[in-house]
């Protein structure tokens, strides 16, 4: 896969509580930025490949469930991981 424990663990290290810490909300929605960003630029090469297109479209409706808990529930760590992502504000 092109995307290794190490790097994994460092997304988890940076956005997340810890390298370990696999589950919090933010390292979850890094990780699913990372993994969408690979996908957008496959499929800027293959425009036909549609099972990487339904993929990522589940990518980013899990992505934007993830960050409407985060919003309902802690509006600070909501804003912290959208601008250290520089994603724009998906939540109105």
């Amino acid at each position: 896969m092109y995307l290794g424990k190490e790097a994994k663990a460092e997304i988890f290290a940076k956005h997340g509580k810890g390298a370990t810490d696999t589950g919090s909300a933010e390292g979850q929605v890094a990780l699913f930025t990372t993994r969408i960003a690979h996908l957008t630029g496959h499929l800027k090469k293959n425009k036909k490949d549609f099972s990487t297109q339904l993929s990522l479209q589940k990518l980013v409706g899990k992505r934007r469930a993830l960050l409407a808990y985060l919003y309902n529930k802690d509006i600070e760590r909501y804003r912290a991981i959208i601008k250290a992502l520089q994603l724009r504000d998906i939540i109105k």
